[in-house]
């Protein structure tokens, strides 16, 4: 890892109507819009659900460095995130993130020592760390059988 701060920049750029186009050095461009909630197509990426995919895709790094420096063994994990916007203290904000996760590992795996593991990665995701939001890590360990 380099040395903190890290700095990350993304430029979004629209016109009065249509898609709004996110980019980033270095990495694919992508079509946003807002969400159906909101008047928009909803078939594309919107911050909103661009927000609950960071959230998702932090928890799961953030658990491979945590299980790797562990010497857990693990064959797949998927990550639901639920993002709830809603109105709060004069606001609209997001207030929770559910986050579903099922982890599957090898026959014999010690299912207590994971769950804790998966805890870990839910208690140092950088991305919830850094909102106001309550996050709940509603966790599946399966043994392979």
């Amino acid at each position: 890892m380099q040395d903190l701060p890290h700095l990350y920049s993304v430029a979004a750029t629209a016109m009065p109507e249509g898609d709004m186009g996110l980019t980033s050095d270095g990495v694919e461009s992508i079509a946003s819009a807002p969400p159906a909630e909101f008047g928009g197509p909803g078939d594309r990426w919107s911050p909103e659900t661009l927000l609950a995919g960071a959230v998702a895709g932090c928890f799961i790094l953030s658990f491979r460095a945590i299980s790797r420096a562990s010497k857990l063994a693990w064959t797949s994990l998927t990550c639901q995130c639920e993002a709830t916007l809603e109105r709060k203290d004069g606001g609209t904000r997001f207030t929770r993130f559910v986050i579903d996760a099922t982890l599957d590992v090898p026959a014999g795996t010690n299912e207590e020592r994971a769950h804790g593991i998966l805890q870990r990665a839910e208690a140092s995701c950088l991305i919830t760390n850094s909102m106001s939001g309550a996050t709940e890590l509603r966790a599946i360990v399966r043994n392979a059988a």
